[in-house]
């Protein structure tokens, strides 16, 4: 990949599309997806980003095709979007033209440096990812009322610890917490089951571009 800059962003794509996660799912988005990452999870559905190197675009054209996309909402995500300076300051320029932005992380960069209005989506790793451990727990502590914390789950183990993780560090009162099945891994219905079975507030998050968009890879 290209030696990053705090004004050029190596871009996998742009497009609009539904929000299939998040509390905003359903709504229309813009999505910046960035190339690079530094984990490598088991049941990554994006591996296209993570491995190919991107193309260099400057921080004001992928500000003015977002901006120009009609769509309040934006979603900055990867890969990994926090391996590129430029992340931060199309952030806050987006917001700073009045966008609602979320920023989609591993949890395992720096999210303080993001502008105050940024919803950081944090994603943990269970232990069916590969990549448990990885999160930086100033991450954690720093995660506010409209801040999003995401488990992705592969198993009844991933469920039992995600549970007990959330429980641990009082995460459940903090933040919106959601619990999705690892796609075409664990069975929504069963992960259903398992959420009203532990009496716990969590929201079952399902990716809804997956169901529209059943064979469709990139773009959705």
């Amino acid at each position: 990949m290209a030696v990053p800059s705090e004004h050029t962003l190596q871009v996998s794509e742009i497009f609009t599309s539904i929000q299939g996660e998040t509390t905003r799912a359903g709504l229309p988005c813009a999505f910046v997806r960035l190339s690079g990452c530094n984990l490598h999870c088991s049941y990554c559905d994006t591996r296209y980003a993570a491995e190919e190197e991107g193309t260099a675009v400057d921080l004001d054209t992928v500000v003015g095709r977002v901006h120009g996309a009609g769509t309040n909402l934006v979603c900055i995500t990867g890969g990994e979007p926090l391996l590129q300076p430029a992340a931060v300051p199309l952030a806050g320029e987006l917001t700073g033209l009045g966008h609602t932005v979320l920023v989609e992380t591993n949890g395992t960069r720096n999210t303080s440096p993001l502008p105050p209005e940024v919803v950081r989506v944090l994603d943990v790793k269970c232990p069916g990812s590969g990549e448990c451990g990885r999160t930086l727990m100033s991450n954690l502590n720093a995660l506010r009322p409209q801040d999003e914390l995401k488990f992705v789950l592969c198993s009844r183990r991933d469920f039992d610890w995600a549970c007990g993780f959330a429980r641990r560090y009082g995460l459940l009162g903090r933040c919106h917490v959601l619990f999705a099945p690892a796609h075409g891994v664990l069975p929504a219905a069963q992960l259903a089951d398992w959420i009203l079975e532990s009496g716990l507030n969590v929201r079952l998050q399902l990716q809804i571009h997956k169901i529209l968009w059943p064979a469709k890879t990139r773009g959705a």
